[in-house]
C-alpha cells in the first residue's frame, strides 16, 4: 500500500539521468554563481526580519539564537481522513516516537525506497508552520542545507490575490530579480531546486484537467494557480521538489498521487522541548533591552526555573504550551510582568494578547472556498467568544461537549455554516480550548490559556455580539429599510410631483422613523458595554482577591507550596481580567490591529462606551477600595489609554492605599503612569510593606513628590533607597509632610542620608523612624542636623537600641528646636537614670515631650494606649524575646509607680494599663499574638 500510496509524488533512483561531465560544470557554475549568492542574501535579510512584537526581547535576539524545531511525525493520507481520537492531554503529548522526522530528512526516500519530490507539511493554528519555514530557508542561505542549490520560497496568500496569467519564469524573477540570470537553465540543468509554498489553504486548487490544463512550459503564462497544480503534477520541472504548507482541513485538495510524504507538526509534545524554549528566549543576553537595566542574570535564571519546576508538575500550562504559539505568549507575560520598567509601560496586557492574535490571524480566512470569505478571527470572537461569555458569567472555566454545541452549533442553519464550523474543529479550535488536567475532568475543556477565555468574552461584548434575538433582527432590518429610503426618495419625489397625494410624504417620514428608533436602542446597547464593564469592574466578592498581575504570575510560575488534593473543592473562579480587557480593546491602538484582523470596533462606538462609563467607574473608583482592588483599577486606566478619561478619574483619587500589594516594577510603572496624567497634590499615600526598594523609588519619584503624607513602613530599604528618600525630600517641589520608615533596615549609613534630607528640608513635620536599627552612631548624626531643621514637630526613634547618652542628646537637641515638641524613645536601651532625667521634662518648661515609658511619675502617661497600639502593630516584625523583656520591665515599672501613689483614681489607671499589659505578655508567650 505504502508503494501505491507514494507513487505519484516519488521517483524511483534507478531512473534518474546521470549528470554528465559538462552538466556537473554547469551546475557548480550556477551554483556558485553572483545571482544565487545573492538571493541568499536577500532571503537571509527578509526571512531574519522579526516583527515588532519580538523587538522587546533585545538586540541579540534572533531566530538562530532561539529557534527549537518542533516535533514533527510522518503521517499519511488515511490517517489524516480518519476521525481523530478523542482529545485528552495524553494523547497530545504522547506522540508515538517511532513516526518522529527531522525537517532535513522530509525528502529522504519513502519505504519502497523511492525518492520523494513533494511533501506536505501541516499543522493546526499555532504549530509553528510559518517559523519552520523561516528556519528552514535561513539555513539554506547559510549554508545548513546543502541538499538543495536554489531555493525559492512563495508565499500562497500572495499568489491567490492575482488572476492573471504569468509565466513560471516571469512569476520568478518578478519576485526575485536576483535570479534572473539563473530562470532561463531551469529545466535545462540539473540544478537542485526547492519550492516552498506556504499557506495551501489559501489557494483553491482544481487538479482535473478541465479546470487545470497540462502546462510544461515555465514561460508559458498561465494563472498561478495553474502553476502550483503542474508543479505538483510534476509536468512542470519535474526534477524540482516542493514543501508544501497547510491547515488540516486543506490537505485533502492535493490528490494524494501527487504527494510523496505527509508530515505533521506536533508542536512542543515533549516539555523538555518546551523547558528548552523558554530556558532560550528569556536567557538571551539584553532581555529587555534598555527596560531590562537594572535586572540581573539570577532574575533571569529564577524564572527558567519556577517555570520549569510548574512544567514537571504537568499544570495545564504544559498542555499550553504543546503550541510554540502560546510559549511565545508566556515568555512576552513573564517579559512584561518582570522587565517592564518604563514610565509609562511599553506594553499593555491586552495589547499583548491582541498582538498574539495577529500574530497568528492575520490576514488568515476561515475558509478560502466559501463564499461569506469570513476573517478567522471574527468567526472565533463570534463562536469561541460567546462560549468564554457564558462561562465568564457562570463562573465556569471547563466546558462539556454540550456546551460546545450549545454555542457553535445551535444557530447552523446553511450547509456553509456547517462547512466553517468543520474547518474551524479541524484547523484552530485546539488553539483555543484544550482537555483539561484535572482528575476526572479529562473528557472536558479549558481555555489553552484561562486569560485567553476573558480576553475572547471582553472582545464577544466589545464587538456587540451579545445581543438578544430581538436586537439582531431589528438591526438587520433597520439596514433594510435604511437602504430602501435612500433609493425611495427619489421615486416618492417624481410622484409627487405628478400626483399631489398628501400620505406620500407621510409615507415617507414612516420610512426613516425606524432607522432613526434603532440607532437610539443601538446607543442604549452601548450603555449596557459600559455598564457590565463597571459591574465586573467592581464587584465585591472580588474585593479580597490577589491583584490580577500577581494572579496572572500564578496562573504562569504556579504556587509554591504544598498542592491542593485532587478531592478539594476548589475555589470560586475569578474573572478580574474580564473587564480591564474590556477597557484595553477599547483603546485606539488594539481596535486598529483588530481591525487587521475582521474584527471592527468604530471610533464613535468607543467613544460612547466611555463617556456612558464616566457614569459609573468614576463614581465607584471614588469609593474606599481595598488595596489590591485599587491596584486592578489603576491598572484598569493604565490599559484603556484613554488620557482624558483618566486624568479625570484620577483626579478623584486624594487616598492610596495600595498596602500589602507587592509593587513589582511593573506596578510601579503603572501606578507612575497613571497618577502622571494630572498634577493635583496626594493628601496620603500608603506602600507599606510593598517589597519596595532602590529601584521602585526611582520609578515613583515623581509620584512621591506630590504626597503629603507617604507611608513607606515595612519595605527592607536600606541605605541606598535612603540616598533616594533624600533627593526627594531635598527637591524644590517635595510637598512631603508626614513619613513613616518605620521597620526598614535604614541603618547608619541612611542615617547619614536622612539627617542631609532634615537639614534642608522645609516641608516635613512628622518623621518615623521606629525600628530602623540606627543605634547611637545613627541618632547622633541626626541629631547634629535637627538644629538646621526649622519645620519638624514630632520624631519617633522607638526600638532602635539607644542608651542614654543617644537619647539625652536628642532631646537636647529638641529643646532649642523652634518647632520640635514629641520625641518617641520607647523600647531602647535606656537606663533607670535615663528615665529620671526624660521623666523630669516639662512640655511648659523645656518645649517638647520625650514619650518613653507608659508612667509619668506617679501617673499613667497620656500616650500609653499610643505605645501599646504600636507594640501590637508591629509584634510580627519585632524580635519577640526582646518585647518579651521590654514589656516585663514595663509591668514592673506600672506596679511601683502604682504602689507609689495614693490616689485611688490614679491606681485604677494603673491596674487598668496593667491588666493590658499583662494580656499582651499572656498571648505572646503562649504563641497567639
Amino acid at each position: 500500500r505504502g508503494c501505491v500510496h507514494y507513487q505519484g509524488g516519488s521517483q524511483d533512483r534507478s531512473v534518474q539521468p546521470r549528470t554528465s561531465r559538462h552538466g556537473t560544470s554547469q551546475l557548480r557554475n550556477v551554483a556558485s554563481s553572483d545571482a544565487i549568492k545573492k538571493h541568499q542574501k536577500s532571503l537571509a535579510a527578509w526571512f531574519s526580519h522579526q516583527p515588532n512584537e519580538e523587538r522587546q526581547f533585545g538586540p541579540s535576539f534572533s531566530l538562530d539564537a532561539v529557534h527549537v524545531d518542533p516535533v514533527i511525525r510522518e503521517s499519511s493520507l488515511e490517517q489524516i481522513l480518519k476521525p481523530s481520537p478523542d482529545l485528552t492531554i495524553q494523547n497530545q503529548l504522547q506522540q508515538p516516537c517511532s513516526q518522529v522526522i527531522s525537517l532535513q530528512n522530509l525528502f529522504d526516500v519513502d519505504a519502497c525506497g523511492r525518492q520523494v519530490k513533494n511533501v506536505v507539511l501541516y499543522g493546526t493554528v499555532g504549530t509553528g508552520k510559518s517559523t519552520l519555514i523561516k528556519k528552514l530557508v535561513v539555513d539554506w542561505c547559510h549554508g545548513r542545507l546543502p541538499r538543495f542549490e536554489l531555493v525559492i520560497p512563495f508565499s500562497c496568500e500572495d499568489l491567490s490575490h492575482s488572476r492573471a496569467p504569468i509565466s513560471l519564469r516571469r512569476l520568478i524573477t518578478k519576485k526575485y530579480q536576483h535570479l534572473r540570470d539563473v530562470v532561463p537553465v531551469l529545466g535545462t540543468s540539473n540544478l537542485k531546486v526547492l519550492f516552498i509554498l506556504n499557506g495551501l489553504e489559501r489557494l483553491n486548487l482544481d487538479f482535473r484537467l478541465a479546470g487545470t490544463e497540462l502546462c510544461c512550459d515555465p514561460s508559458e503564462p498561465v494563472p498561478p494557480s495553474a502553476i502550483v497544480v503542474n508543479l505538483l503534477r510534476k509536468y512542470l520541472l519535474p526534477e524540482a521538489s516542493i514543501i508544501i504548507t497547510t491547515r488540516p482541513s486543506a490537505v485533502r485538495r492535493i490528490p494524494g498521487k501527487y504527494v510523496g510524504r505527509y508530515a505533521e507538526i506536533c508542536g512542543f509534545s515533549d516539555t523538555n522541548l518546551q523547558k528548552l524554549y523558554f530556558q532560550m528566549r528569556l536567557s538571551q543576553p539584553g532581555c529587555g533591552g534598555e527596560s531590562s537595566v537594572g535586572s540581573s542574570p539570577g532574575e533571569q535564571e529564577n524564572l527558567v526555573e519556577m517555570l520549569s519546576r510548574n512544567l514537571e508538575r504537568h499544570n495545564q500550562i504544559a498542555a499550553a504550551c504543546f503550541l510554540p504559539s502560546y510559549c511565545w505568549l508566556v515568555c512576552t507575560t513573564l517579559h512584561f510582568l518582570y522587565f517592564s520598567r518604563t514610565v509609562p509601560p511599553s506594553q499593555t496586557l491586552t495589547g499583548i494578547y491582541t498582538s498574539f492574535l495577529r500574530l497568528n490571524f492575520s490576514g488568515e480566512v476561515l475558509d478560502s472556498t466559501d463564499s461569506t470569505n469570513i476573517s478567522m478571527m471574527k468567526y472565533v470572537a463570534k463562536t469561541v467568544g460567546k462560549l468564554a461569555y457564558e462561562g465568564v458569567m457562570s463562573r465556569k472555566t471547563c466546558f462539556s461537549e454540550d456546551d460546545l454545541q450549545q454555542c457553535f452549533e445551535v444557530e447552523m442553519k446553511t450547509e456553509s455554516e456547517l462547512n466553517l464550523l468543520e474547518v474551524f474543529r479541524s484547523d484552530v479550535f485546539r488553539f483555543f480550548l484544550t482537555p483539561c488536567v484535572q482528575p476526572g475532568k479529562e473528557h472536558t475543556f479549558v481555555f489553552t490559556i484561562p486569560a485567553m477565555q476573558e480576553y475572547l468574552a471582553a472582545l464577544y461584548v466589545v464587538l456587540g455580539e451579545k445581543k438578544s434575538l430581538a436586537q439582531r433582527l431589528g438591526k438587520e432590518l433597520s439596514e433594510v429599510i435604511g437602504k430602501v429610503s435612500e433609493d425611495a426618495v427619489v421615486v416618492l419625489n417624481i410622484i409627487s410631483k405628478v400626483l399631489p397625494l398628501r400620505f406620500l410624504p407621510v409615507l415617507f417620514n414612516l420610512l426613516k422613523i425606524f432607522p432613526r428608533y434603532f440607532s437610539r436602542l443601538s446607543g442604549k446597547d452601548r450603555d449596557a458595554i459600559a455598564h457590565t464593564m463597571a459591574e465586573e469592574l467592581f464587584k465585591e466578592e472580588d474585593y479580597y482577591n490577589d491583584d490580577v498581575l500577581d494572579q496572572i504570575n500564578f496562573s504562569i510560575l504556579g504556587v509554591e507550596g504544598p498542592m491542593r488534593h485532587p478531592d478539594e473543592a476548589s475555589e470560586d473562579e475569578v474573572f478580574e481580567l474580564f473587564p480591564i480587557f474590556m477597557g484595553g480593546i477599547l483603546s485606539r491602538r488594539n481596535r486598529a490591529i483588530l481591525e487587521q484582523l475582521g474584527c471592527s470596533i468604530k471610533n464613535l462606538a468607543a467613544f460612547e462606551i466611555a463617556k456612558a462609563m464616566k457614569k459609573t467607574v468614576i463614581r465607584k473608583g471614588r469609593r474606599g477600595l481595598p488595596p489590591s482592588e485599587l491596584m486592578d483599577y489603576l491598572f484598569f486606566l493604565h490599559e484603556f489609554q484613554n488620557e482624558r478619561f483618566t486624568a479625570e478619574a484620577v483626579r478623584s483619587l486624594r487616598t492610596l492605599n495600595l498596602s500589602s500589594v507587592k509593587m513589582t516594577p511593573l506596578k510601579c510603572s503603572v501606578l507612575a503612569s497613571v497618577m502622571g496624567t494630572t498634577c493635583h497634590e496626594v493628601e496620603e499615600l500608603n506602600l507599606s510593606s510593598c517589597n519596595l526598594d532602590t529601584r521602585s523609588l526611582r520609578i515613583l519619584f515623581p509620584v512621591l513628590l506630590r504626597c503629603k503624607a507617604l507611608h513607606l513602613q515595612l519595605n527592607s530599604l536600606g541605605s541606598d533607597a535612603c540616598k533616594e528618600i533624600r533627593d526627594l525630600l531635598l527637591h524644590d517641589k517635595c510637598v512631603v509632610s508626614s513619613l513613616r520608615l518605620a521597620n526598614n533596615p535604614v541603618g547608619e549609613q541612611g542615617a547619614q542620608y536622612l539627617a542631609e534630607a532634615l537639614a534642608g528640608n522645609r516641608s516635613l513635620t512628622h518623621l518615623s523612624l521606629l525600628h530602623t536599627a540606627l543605634g547611637d552612631q545613627g541618632v547622633e548624626v541626626i541629631a547634629q542636623h535637627l538644629a538646621e531643621n526649622q519645620h519638624l514637630q514630632e520624631l519617633n526613634l522607638g526600638y532602635n537600641s539607644l542608651t542614654n547618652a543617644a537619647a539625652l542628646r536628642v532631646v537636647e537637641v529638641a529643646k532649642k528646636h523652634t518647632t520640635l515638641d514629641k520625641v518617641h524613645l520607647y523600647f531602647n536601651d535606656i537606663s533607670e537614670d535615663g528615665k529620671r532625667a526624660l521623666h523630669n521634662l516639662r512640655m511648659d518648661r523645656d518645649g517638647v515631650r520625650a514619650l518613653v515609658f507608659l508612667t509619668a511619675g506617679t501617673d499613667v502617661s497620656d500616650y500609653w494606649s499610643h505605645i501599646l497600639n504600636v507594640v501590637q502593630r508591629n509584634l510580627p516584625f519585632w524580635d519577640r524575646e526582646r518585647v518579651l523583656q521590654h514589656l516585663a520591665l514595663i509591668l514592673q515599672d506600672l506596679e511601683s509607680s502604682r504602689r507609689q501613689t495614693a490616689n485611688p483614681w490614679r491606681k485604677a489607671k494603673f491596674l487598668r494599663v496593667e491588666s493590658e499589659v499583662k494580656k499582651m505578655l499572656g498571648k505572646l508567650q503562649h504563641g497567639t499574638l
